[in-house]
């Protein structure tokens, strides 16, 4: 029945119909329905029994845990940020120490349904709206072209709702994936032809256009004003001050601190929880005694200040022994140290499962790692690239966390504390692992001999890293990383064919 129904629209759309022009829209329900009853006469091509449709599909496969994760966090983050309730928060923080705190706080009095229904509300009308004004677009060209409708879509239109933060409003999803696909896919002629991922330049489009809606304290719920008096309704009940008040700073955005902030500042105020667990315990118990000797301050430990004579150690001058921290930059100190060291809520676990704040399908780490073995295993996401991406960034930030420590005084002490931050964090924060799993593979925009996507991917981790801890505006660098990773992917694939060349003329010579 269904096979007759779409054999007569294509039969009203024949060369020579008055509804010829439509036929790619025709083409596209019957492709999407049925296997593809001709080869493609234009881009992209697969010579493989595998044809267009099923390898995004496959992708699309893939992005399943992190979309349900998309949905998971977004509702969880909200139910908890939007509650006005700083009990509940209390105790979600406090559940969230454990992977059993946070499950059993989850399914406390049956919330997890509550938490999907948010986590839907915000999820769900981003994401029709990217298929629906994306999928436009596209059918405008295709028509206008006269080509097959290519279901490259499929993938681009989740990809790029998983990569928003769910404040951002529904116009400018709409706006941004317009442009994104005309300017970054069809003036190049269409799926196949683009020289950098599409997903990723609509949400630069945003960047660059909206900064203010696309970072800074963005992150929850659906509506931030709601967010805000949440927000400051349990900060006044609750009585908090500055530095333990409740906020929706990301992790990313507690990294990003000034360069003002040192390693020393940083690890004097963990060592008040950890002591000399601390990087630079010698250089801080050293200023500690100057300054001790200074004021003849009682406490003869530093685990023994309170959080008003810390934070007096650390923002005193270094004539009297302090550490010369200015006063407005004490708390970011203070939350960079709960970052590096894992202090409270911001264990390893909470990084790698995905209990944080973010763009809504990145924060999880674990989801990532499982589309990353459904690639590799159906061979559609490239293992080299992955890798290659992976080592650049790991060993970019090693570089960076040793060179801070045996380069500068007192190892490192007086160093930015962005410097020295953990190397196997950076794979943690941000959408890095995303990156590395879905945006950086993308068949189009990557280089195609195997040597190259070693390169290619290293280079993307590499300028990561750099962006991030030296640019100082810009605490994130994967998406602008692999853009310029796609302008460059030609390149690599020229000097690795110039590469095996001369090796094979070698050979033959010898």
């Amino acid at each position: 029945m269904l096979r007759r129904i779409l054999d007569y629209q294509l039969s009203l759309t024949a060369k020579g119909k008055p509804l010829a022009r439509l036929r790619p829209l025709v083409e596209a329900v019957d492709t999407f329905l049925y296997e593809a009853p001709l080869n493609t006469k234009k881009h992209p091509h697969i010579r493989d029994a595998l044809d267009v449709k099923r390898l995004m599909m496959i992708v699309v496969f893939a992005l399943i845990p992190c979309t349900f994760m998309a949905v998971w966090n977004t509702g969880l983050q909200s139910f908890v940020y939007s509650s006005g309730d700083y009990k509940l928060m209390d105790e979600y923080l406090a559940g969230s120490q454990s992977i059993v705190g946070y499950f059993n706080f989850a399914l406390k009095d049956a919330r997890y349904l509550d938490i999907l229904k948010l986590g839907l509300i915000a999820f769900l009308p981003v994401m029709l709206i990217s298929y629906a004004v994306g999928g436009l677009c596209e059918a405008l060209f295709a028509v206008v072209r006269q080509h097959e409708i290519s279901e490259g879509f499929l993938v681009t239109g989740i990809l790029y709702a998983l990569i928003l933060p769910p404040t951002i409003p529904y116009w400018m999803v709409a706006v941004g994936v317009a442009i994104g696909v005309a300017l970054a896919k069809e003036v190049f002629g269409g799926s196949g032809m683009n020289i950098v991922n599409p997903a990723l330049a609509c949400r630069a489009f945003l960047f660059f256009t909206f900064p203010g809606k696309m970072s800074g304290d963005v992150w929850v719920g659906t509506n931030p004003t709601t967010i805000r008096e949440s927000l400051l309704k349990m900060n006044k009940e609750a009585g908090t001050n500055s530095l333990d008040g409740y906020s929706q700073a990301t992790f990313l955005s507690q990294f990003n601190v000034p360069v003002e902030v040192k390693r020393i500042h940083v690890d004097a105020i963990a060592a008040q929880k950890i002591g000399p667990a601390v990087n630079t315990y010698p250089a801080v118990e050293k200023q500690f005694h100057k300054w001790q000797a200074a004021v003849a301050s009682e406490p003869s430990t530093l685990t023994q200040l309170n959080n008003d004579q810390l934070q007096t150690f650390v923002t005193a001058p270094l004539q009297e022994g302090g550490l010369g921290l200015s006063s407005d930059n004490y708390a970011n100190a203070y939350h960079f140290a709960s970052l590096n060291y894992g202090l409270g809520a911001h264990g390893d676990w909470n990084y790698f499962f995905g209990d944080r704040l973010g763009s809504m399908g990145e924060t999880s780490v674990f989801a990532c790692l499982l589309g990353a073995i459904f690639l590799i295993w159906t061979k559609i996401g490239s293992w080299r690239t992955m890798c290659g991406m992976l080592l650049g960034a790991f060993i970019t930030a090693l570089l960076f966390e040793w060179g801070a420590h045996w380069l500068g005084e007192d190892g490192g002490a007086w160093f930015p504390a962005t410097l020295a931050f953990p190397a196997y964090k950076h794979l943690l924060l941000g959408g890095l692992s995303f990156g590395i799993v879905f945006m950086i593979t993308d068949p189009v925009s990557s280089p195609s001999m195997n040597g190259a996507r070693w390169l290619y991917g290293a280079f993307a981790g590499i300028v990561t890293i750099i962006i991030r801890i030296i640019n100082p505006a810009y605490p994130e660098g994967v998406m602008l990383a692999i853009l310029m990773a796609n302008v460059f992917a030609p390149l690599f694939d020229h000097y690795v064919v110039h590469y095996y060349r001369k090796r094979s003329l070698r050979r033959v010579e010898a």
